[in-house]
Formats: C-alpha cells, structure tokens, sequence
C-alpha cells in the first residue's frame, strides 16, 4: 500500500522537476514522455533517477 511518499512537496516546483527529469532522461538516451512510461524498463527508469541525482550532487558539491 502506498503511503504517499511520491508526493511533490512544494506543488509549485512541478513544472521545474518535471522539466529536470526531461532534460535527465535526454542526458541518458531515454524516450521520456509526458504522461504514460509504463513501456519503460527498470533499467531506463532507473538511469533518469540516477542522472537527476548525480546532477543534484554535483550542485550541492558546487555551492558548497
């Protein structure tokens, strides 16, 4: 059962996550659309999660 963890936190930073995601998934070669992935793999799916993080890490390392 979901507990809701996959929530925006701050509704008004969708557009700019969603945006990031795209730009992340271009990154790795992975046909990202709006709406409906469920065609993707793990694999895929996994490769735009794991770009968005690195890029976030190196960002954090940046301004640090």
């Amino acid at each position: 059962m979901s507990n809701g963890s996959n929530r925006t936190l701050v509704p008004q930073a969708r557009e700019g996550l969603n945006k990031f995601k795209m730009e992340a998934a271009q990154e790795v070669g992975v046909n990202l659309t709006n709406g409906y992935n469920g065609d993707l793999t793990s694999r895929q799916n996994g490769s735009v999660g794991g770009q968005m993080v690195k890029k976030m890490v190196e960002q954090y390392e940046k301004n640090l």
